[in-house]
């Protein structure tokens, strides 16, 4: 049996990444998961996060994230998110304002788009824990 797995990370702009990885983390819209080899096939959709990725040789990456679709099937990860970062690309001054500018609009009652304000403000979270 198997003790690796293929993922592949797709972002609009680029393949993130691709590669054998022995482990990953990764938040889904029913909590984090995490997925080793040989996982029974699954498909979920994503949140915004800090996704954990054990490459095959031991080394640890982390990166973020955003809402997207997982699939897992015959040993391979195929993760669609709207965007995905390293911890270098991040511009943090540009999540923590996000951040203050999501908090301001889920403090007023009234004309606000509670779910937009509500994922924006995850994004900019964990883009920060990244």
């Amino acid at each position: 049996m198997a003790n690796s797995y293929k993922l592949i990370i797709l972002s609009p702009e680029r393949e993130f990444y691709s590669g054998e990885i022995s482990e990953l983390i990764v938040g889904s819209t029913e909590g984090s998961i995490g997925i080793l080899a040989n996982h029974m096939p699954l498909v979920t959709t994503l949140r915004p996060s800090s996704t954990e990725i054990v490459e095959k040789g031991g080394e640890k990456l982390k990166a973020f994230t955003s809402s997207g679709i997982l699939e897992v099937k015959n040993n391979e990860v195929t993760m669609l998110c709207d965007a995905a970062e390293w911890p270098e690309e991040i511009d943090k001054k540009r999540a923590e304002e996000a951040k203050k500018r999501a908090e301001k609009r889920l403090e007023q009652k009234t004309g606000v788009d509670v779910k937009r304000a509500e994922l924006a403000l995850a994004r900019a979270l964990a883009r920060m824990k990244v």
